[in-house]
């Protein structure tokens, strides 16, 4: 009789889980989504009034230069091999 309860048991909380995720699994979504959307709005608004950035015509480039390497570049990279092709 035991194992009938625990097996109806299992199987009424399987059910009623599967009922409330399909509830909730919507609302929840749609609660992540917006707050996505809101970082995103958040984020697109700190890049276009950052005054360290002003907003560029159209079309106009600009180049930043970055620090240069204070390592030197060894000369030695490696010997040459001269080779043939060989026909078979």
């Amino acid at each position: 009789m035991t194992f009938l309860y625990y097996l109806f048991l299992f199987f009424f909380i399987s059910y009623l889980i599967k009922i409330l995720t399909r509830l909730l699994a919507p609302i929840l979504l749609k609660r992540f989504a917006n707050k996505m959307q809101d970082r995103f709005q958040q984020q697109f608004n700190q890049q276009h009034q950052n005054p360290q950035n002003p907003p560029q015509q159209e079309g106009k480039v600009t180049l930043e230069k970055t620090k240069y390497s204070t390592e030197t570049k060894s000369g030695n990279v490696g010997d040459y091999v001269d080779f043939e092709e060989v026909e078979e």
